[in-house]
C-alpha cells in the first residue's frame, strides 16, 4: 500500500507541474487540465494496483491521469471561450455597470444582471430596453449548449419577507422564461428566488439596496466534456 500511495504522490506532483500566470488567457484550462490529471491518475494507480500488484498502479496511474487531464482540459477550455464570448459581447453593459461577467473557481460562470436596468420598480416584467442585452445572452447560450442555468433572483430588504421572495422568483422566471422564447433549451434553465436573504452589500444604503437588487445566472457545464 506504501507503494501505491508513493505513486500517487508522484503522479500528481506530475500533472500538477504545469506553470500558470493570471493573464495567461488558457489558466482555467491548464488548470482544469492538471486537476483532472491528477484526481484520475489517483483513481487509476487504485484500481490498477488493485487489479494487477506488479506494476498495475503506474500503469493505471498514467492512464487514468491523462483521460483526467483531457476531460478537465475540454470543460476549461469549453468555458474559456464561453467566458471570452461574454465578455466580448456584453462589453458595453460591462463598462455601463449594467451585468458583470464572473468566473467562478469550480469553472462555472456566473452572470450577474443589474434590476435597475432590466426591470422597474417593484415590478417583474422585463423593460423592453434590456432585451437587446438578453438577446446577446441567448446566443451565446444557444452556441454553448454543454451547460445548465440556474438563475436565481434577489431584492433588498425593504417591504415584507414574503412579498420579497415572491418578486424574486417572479423576475428569475421571467429571464427564464425570455431565453427559452429565444431558442435556449428549457431543459437546461432552472428558476428560483432567493428574497432578500442573500444580500452582497448593506442593506441600510440606496447604493447598496441597488447592489442588492438583481438577478444571477449560474452557468454550469457538464463534466463529461472533451
Amino acid at each position: 500500500m506504501k507503494r501505491v500511495m508513493l505513486l500517487m504522490v508522484a503522479a500528481g506532483l506530475t500533472f500538477t507541474g504545469c506553470a500558470t500566470t493570471p493573464d495567461d488567457p488558457n489558466r482555467h484550462t491548464k488548470e482544469k487540465a492538471a486537476v483532472g490529471a491528477t484526481i484520475g491518475a489517483i483513481a487509476g494507480a487504485v484500481i490498477g494496483h488493485q487489479q494487477d500488484r506488479s506494476g498495475g498502479a503506474l500503469r493505471g496511474a498514467l492512464i487514468g491521469g491523462a483521460a483526467g487531464g483531457l476531460l478537465g482540459a475540454g470543460v476549461g477550455r469549453y468555458m474559456d471561450n464561453q467566458e471570452a464570448e461574454f465578455k466580448r459581447v456584453l462589453e458595453e453593459e460591462r463598462r455601463a455597470n449594467q451585468i458583470e461577467v464572473e468566473r467562478l473557481q469550480n469553472e462555472n460562470l456566473k452572470i450577474t444582471m443589474n434590476s435597475e436596468v432590466s426591470f422597474d420598480y417593484n415590478s417583474a416584467q422585463l423593460k423592453p430596453a434590456f432585451n437587446n442585452t438578453l438577446d446577446k445572452v441567448a446566443d451565446i447560450l444557444n452556441r454553448y449548449p454543454r451547460t445548465t442555468i440556474k438563475i436565481t433572483g434577489h431584492t433588498d430588504s425593504r417591504g415584507s419577507t414574503a412579498y420579497n421572495q415572491n418578486l424574486s422568483e417572479q423576475r428569475a422566471n421571467a429571464v427564464g422564461w425570455y431565453l427559452a422564447d429565444r431558442g435556449v433549451d428549457s431543459r437546461r434553465v432552472i428558476a428560483d428566488g432567493r428574497g432578500e436573504l442573500q444580500p452582497r452589500a448593506t442593506n441600510d444604503t440606496e447604493a447598496g439596496r441597488q447592489l442588492n437588487r438583481r438577478v444571477e445566472m449560474l452557468i454550469v457545464p457538464d463534466r463529461d466534456i472533451q
